[in-house]
């Protein structure tokens, strides 16, 4: 037999990657464990239901969406383009910590209403945006 034909019927070398794969799931599990967990949290202050329905105090301003998306602020109709101008002036008058509003929209209410008027009210100096869910 000559060294030809014996090379021929040696079957090729194979990789054992059981090893490997081993040495992987190790590294895996060592990162896992080891690795911060930071986990952000934002504050939250939830709201106290009242069962009597108190008149807000005269600092509080209130923007209430309807679902046609007309705006009143404090029970008065205003227009979006004059929403800025208005709570600019607004918030010029107010203290750093009493910079708050609240926005009241229905619960079936789009998502980008409600954002283009927290952007706006932000733009206007505005600190602090509670949302309010109107039950339907």
């Amino acid at each position: 037999m000559s060294l030809f034909n014996r090379c021929k019927s040696v079957s090729p070398p194979v990789i054992n990657v059981t090893p490997l794969i081993d040495v992987l799931l190790v590294l895996l599990i060592i990162f896992m464990v080891i690795q911060p967990r930071n986990e952000a949290s934002l504050p939250i202050k939830p709201t106290e239901k009242s069962h009597n329905e108190l008149p807000a105090p005269p600092e509080t301003l209130m923007l209430t969406v309807s679902r046609d998306l007309r705006l009143e602020l404090n029970s008065k109709p205003v227009e979006i383009e004059q929403l800025l101008p208005l709570l600019s002036t607004l918030m010029d008058q107010r203290t750093s910590d009493t910079r708050t509003l609240f926005i009241r929209a229905p619960s079936t209410l789009a998502y980008n209403p409600v954002v283009l008027l927290i952007d706006l009210a932000k733009g206007a100096g505005v600190k602090t945006v509670g949302l309010v869910r109107e039950e339907t």
